[in-house]
Order: C-alpha cells, then structure tokens, then sequence
C-alpha cells in the first residue's frame, strides 16, 4: 500500500498540472480526456525523473517524500500536456 502512494499523489498532481496549463495557454487547449491522460502520464513521469534526480528519500529531506512527488507531478503533467496540446493544435491546422 505504501508503494502506490506516490504513485496516487504524482497521478493526481499531473491532472492538475495538466488542467491548469490546459486553462492557461491557448495552444494547450484540447479536450479533457487528453488533458486528463497527458497529465496523468506526464505526473508519473515527471515524478519519477525528480525522485531519481533526488535520491533516497531519507536522506533527500522534504522534497523526496510526498512533497517532491506532488511537485513533480505537477511539474510534469504541465510540461507534458502543454506539448501534447502543441501538437494537437499544429496538427488541427493542417
């Protein structure tokens, strides 16, 4: 149970991230679902990335517990979503 709770947190950190850059920028703008999964995607990701970067929790202080999986969660569900929107919109151009 211990091991999916950052997992939850990254995940639901990357939705909002996501949402927000979806409100935010105008290329982003898209349907929920993709802004929803991208975000989803991008938390995990991002999340992970930072908790490597980091190192063991223990010694890393508040940023390698649940803090830094927030944090990085929404760091990389925005950055995601904002890419994906991009691309959604450079294609609905065409």
């Amino acid at each position: 149970m211990e091991s999916l709770v950052p997992i939850i947190v990254q995940i639901v950190g990357g939705i909002i991230g996501g949402q927000a850059v979806g409100a935010a920028v105008k290329q982003a703008a898209m349907a929920q679902l993709p802004k929803i999964i991208s975000g989803a995607v991008g938390g995990v990701a991002g999340g992970q990335i930072l908790g490597t970067l980091l190192g063991d929790p223990a010694t890393a202080g508040a940023m390698g517990g649940l803090l830094g999986d927030a944090a990085g969660g929404l760091g990389g569900g925005a950055i995601l979503t904002g890419v994906v929107g991009a691309i959604m919109g450079a294609m609905n151009k065409r």
